[in-house]
């Protein structure tokens, strides 16, 4: 019979070798301070008026887009991966986010349009 020991020299994941406890950490505190940001929008530049609701409402999008890339990117490793799969997966998140945008300049046209009929 022949031998099957496997060994960790030369299996090593160089795909994950730029993702150390330092990097964890740094985009950790990246998206706790953007989660900080999108807290001070809600709870307080929105209800004292020092930004309107529909700006409000873009910068809360970008925020959390930015956190997705980050999410995605490092602890889901795309980042890691090939520049096809990221291309494919980067237009097809672009539509989604334009899908969006467009939705709520419909959605803010029907409402106007409904409220004067």
């Amino acid at each position: 019979m022949s031998d099957h020991s496997h060994t960790t020299e030369g299996h090593e994941h160089g795909e994950h070798a730029g993702l150390d406890k330092a990097k964890i950490w740094k985009v950790a505190g990246i998206l706790t301070i953007i989660t900080a940001i999108e807290f001070a929008l809600a709870l307080w530049a929105i209800p004292i008026m020092h930004l309107p609701q529909h700006y409000g409402n873009y910068m809360y999008i970008v925020l959390t887009l930015v956190k997705a890339f980050y999410i995605v990117a490092y602890f889901m490793h795309l980042k890691y991966e090939k520049l096809g799969l990221q291309l494919a997966l980067t237009v097809s998140f672009v539509f989604i986010g334009y899908f969006i945008v467009l939705m709520l300049i419909e959605g803010g046209f029907l409402n106007i349009h409904m409220m004067n009929h």
